[in-house]
Parts: C-alpha cells; sequence; structure tokens
C-alpha cells in the first residue's frame, strides 16, 4: 500500500492489478475506511454498501487471479449518483419523498457498470430532484478543498466523493451544467456526453430532453474509460444514438496537433472574472503549444435561450413529478415545488417559442462544428463563490443566469463536453474550462483532456484533507 492510494487513477489501478501488485479487495477496504473516517464530515454518501461493496471485490480478485478481466474498471470502487436505479439500495433522488424506494429493476448504467466489474461503494448524494438545492432536512455535501465554498450542483455527493478520495470515479447528470459545476468546484474532470450517447433508463429525469449521464473522475483518461463501458445504444432507452462505441482509451494519446479549436472572445471573456479570463487564454496558449490551431468564431446567439433554460426545465420537471405532485406538495423543499409550479402555469405558446429558440441555436452551433472541431469556453463566469455568496445569488435569478451562460445552452443542444481544471484563484480554490464538441465527438474530446493534462498538473491538485 502507498501514502496516495486513494488518489491513484483508474488506469493506474487497473494496472496494479493485473500485474497483481495489488487487489480490488484491499483497495476496497482501504476505500471503506477513508469514507468511515471522512464522509462524516463532508457527507458525500447517502448510503454506503460496504458488505456488499467487499463482496464484489473479492469477487474481482478471484476473477483476475485466473485471468478473467472484465475492462479498465474491474476491481475499481466508484460512487453512483442517487438518481441512478439500484435493487441493492434505496433510490431517493435527493428527495424525501422517495427516501425508500427501492427499484425492481438497476439502471441500465449501474448494469452495465458491475458487468465491467465496478464494485459500488455506494449512492452520492444529490441537490433534491437534480435541481438547485438540497431538500431542507438533508444534510448538503461540503466541498472538501473549503467547507465554506458552493460544491456546485446537482452531483454534489458525486463531486465532493472523487474530490476527497472516497470513490475513483463516479456517476453524475448534467440537465444545466450539473456534471461541469460540481466538477468544477472540486478539481475534476467530467464528461457530459452527447445527449442520447448514454442511456437514462433507471435515472430519475429532472428535465427527459435536458438530461444527460456521465463520469466524473480525476483525469481526462478516467473519465474515458468509464465512458467506453457505460455509453451505447439501449433497446429500453429508445433515445439513446445507434452509432458504436469506439475505444476511447485507445485513441486517448493522439493529441490535438491540427485540431481546430475556436474560441468567440465575446462569449468567453466579456464580463467574465479576470482571472476566469486570466486561466482561459493560459488554457488556449498551451492548446496552441501542442499543435492546435486557434480560431476566434462568432457562437450563435445564446442570450434568449439560457433564458429559456429555467421556463423549460419548469414544464419537464412538473411533467416528472405528476404523480407525486401537487398530491405531496408538503414532502418537497421550497425550490423544487417553485420550479414545479412555473412549470404547471407555462403556456403551450411559450414552450413552443423556446423550442424554436433551441433549434435556432442547435442549428447554428451544427454549422459552426462544419468550420472547427472544438470550441474552447469557461465553465463558470466566476471563480468558485461562497456558500454565503451563493445564498445572496439564489435571491436573483439574473446571476443565476449568468452562472448558466456557459452551461445551459450545450444542454439545450445536447452537444458533448469535457470539463477540466486550468489553475488555482487567488483563495487557492481550483479553476476550470470546458471544451465543447459536435454531436459524438467524446473521442476527440478525451484527446485533448489527455493531451491537456499531459504537459500541466491542475488535474493532479489535491484538497487539504489529501
Amino acid at each position: 500500500m502507498t501514502a496516495d492510494l486513494h488518489y491513484k487513477s483508474i488506469t493506474e489501478l487497473s494496472d496494479l492489478y493485473r500485474r497483481k501488485q495489488l487487489k480490488p479487495s484491499e483497495v476496497t477496504q482501504a476505500s471503506l475506511d477513508r469514507i468511515a473516517k471522512l464522509d462524516p464530515r463532508f457527507h458525500g454518501y447517502a448510503v454506503v454498501l460496504a458488505e456488499r461493496a467487499m463482496q464484489q471485490a473479492k469477487r474481482s480478485d478471484d476473477e483476475i487471479a485466473r485471468g478473467i478481466w472484465r475492462g479498465p474498471l474491474h476491481g475499481v470502487p466508484i460512487g453512483l449518483k442517487d438518481l441512478c436505479y439500484t435493487t441493492f439500495a434505496p433510490t431517493a433522488g435527493g428527495t424525501k419523498i422517495h427516501a425508500t424506494f427501492v427499484p425492481s429493476f438497476n439502471a441500465t448504467i449501474v448494469d452495465r457498470l458491475e458487468r465491467g466489474g465496478a464494485v459500488s461503494l455506494g449512492k452520492l448524494k444529490m441537490t433534491e430532484g437534480a435541481y438547485t438545492s438540497h431538500h431542507p432536512d438533508d444534510a448538503a455535501p461540503l466541498n472538501p478543498w473549503n467547507v465554506d465554498y458552493w460544491v456546485g450542483s446537482s452531483s454534489s455527493g458525486s463531486g465532493v466523493a472523487t474530490s476527497a478520495g472516497l470513490c475513483y470515479g463516479s456517476i453524475g447528470s448534467d440537465t444545466g451544467g450539473s456534471i461541469r459545476f460540481p466538477s468544477a468546484t472540486c478539481g475534476l474532470t467530467g464528461i457530459k456526453p452527447t445527449w442520447g450517447r448514454v442511456s437514462r433508463y433507471g435515472v430519475f429525469p429532472l428535465a427527459d430532453s435536458l438530461d444527460h449521464v456521465g463520469p466524473m473522475c480525476r483525469s481526462a483518461a478516467d473519465a474515458a474509460a468509464m465512458l467506453g463501458v457505460i455509453a451505447g445504444a439501449d433497446p429500453n432507452d429508445p433515445t439513446t444514438l445507434q452509432a458504436p462505441v469506439p475505444n476511447y482509451l485507445a485513441q486517448i494519446d493522439d493529441g490535438v496537433r491540427g485540431l481546430r479549436i475556436g474560441i468567440d472572445r465575446s462569449y468567453a471573456e466579456h464580463g467574465i472574472d479576470p482571472q476566469v479570463v486570466a486561466g482561459l487564454r493560459e488554457a488556449e496558449r498551451t492548446l496552441a503549444d501542442l499543435g492546435a490551431e486557434i480560431r476566434e468564431v462568432r457562437l450563435p446567439a445564446y442570450e434568449k435561450l439560457v433564458g429559456h433554460w429555467i421556463p423549460m426545465c419548469s414544464v419537464e420537471t412538473a411533467e416528472a413529478h405528476l404523480a407525486t405532485y401537487p398530491s405531496r406538495k408538503s414532502e418537497y423543499g421550497p425550490d423544487l415545488a417553485q420550479l414545479i409550479e412555473q412549470g404547471h402555469a407555462m403556456t403551450g405558446v411559450e414552450i413552443a417559442a423556446i423550442h424554436h429558440e433551441r433549434l435556432r441555436f442547435s442549428g447554428g452551433l451544427a454549422a459552426l462544428f462544419e468550420d472547427i472541431d472544438l470550441l474552447l469556453a469557461p465553465t463558470m463566469p466566476v471563480p468558485i463563490p461562497t456558500l454565503t455568496r451563493m445564498g445572496e445569488y439564489g435571491a436573483d435569478p439574473n446571476v443565476l443566469l449568468n452562472i448558466l451562460r456557459f452551461t445551459a445552452p450545450f444542454d439545450f443542444s445536447g452537444s458533448p463536453t469535457i470539463t477540466m481544471p486550468m489553475g488555482m484563484a487567488s483563495d487557492a480554490m481550483p479553476l476550470s474550462f470546458q471544451l465543447v464538441g459536435p454531436h459524438l465527438s467524446e473521442h476527440v474530446l478525451a484527446r485533448a483532456g489527455q493531451a491537456y493534462q499531459s504537459i500541466t498538473d491542475w488535474h493532479t491538485k489535491r484538497p487539504p484533507i489529501a
């Protein structure tokens, strides 16, 4: 055992297992010990499945010893966001209404992860219904970099557990930024795949046409390894894409030389905090030094679409909660209830206007990707806010819309993104950026992330508890 065991990468663990230098049971027990020690402080887990995880790990020990190899996640301890259906644990989706709900089937992604040999340590906390805030009766996860700072929503537990070394990778979901925000606030690398690339069968919806499911890890290679296991068509989810899934790890070292990376300076820099702009420019220089061709571009008009995100989300969330709202309204937290009420008040004409604006933006973005391979942008317009500041933001809907500026448009368009650390702010908290690609370009995003991380070390920075 080495001192940095909890922060080894998935690809490192996989190699050590295959060379018989570590056993999954040893790593899983160490992870469970660390969870027992640290999670009472940071609240990343909703449910810890210690006994089951050890059974899975010991089975992996035996299989690997006999030469059975299920792939890069074999024996790797991971965490599942608590909107993934599991027959072996409650799936609450951050709500009180479903606190004791045990599904009769697993989410497709859960079955795929476990068939790939992953060890499920437990279910990770999340905001209520995957919206902006945690249920008032639930202890919210705390940022391991600094507990006074925002941890992001809605995949908050996924961000905390992965950053604190309480799992080696986790599942997140992204409707308006919920893979990207907690990846940004916790110094992680997250991939939001193309809409439909990963099955949503057995995943609690927030807003079905906006929801994306993807991996949150500590490197681009790890995220690529997880994505390769969970991606692909699913007969139980007719919205999944039929395109074959490439071996993302096989192409990951191909680099960015010759890739055309666009940047809209008005979009990415105007009205943005100077520390974010400085970090983004340095990331741009790094990508250029690696051989990428930087092109200045103009993003299709996005402002109106960002303003439409809350109304669109409200309509689809209201539909998703018809069975329990308003019949059990008193059991809802105020923010989710308010969103659902807004959804019930929307008119068909208003919904049609949003749909048309979405089509205009998506079409313009697809045309833009005829001239570039990837788009470079910040993840957030400001460094990570404190909890106090986030409370102030909550009272101002215009500030929330500003935070959604770099995330919501690409949920509307269904575009894949990769989010990565790009530096440290003056308060010693991580800064992040994202690359956006055309549909089904996850292999290119993973390559670009790996290239960037091959000559920078921001993704190796750890919170003080490390």
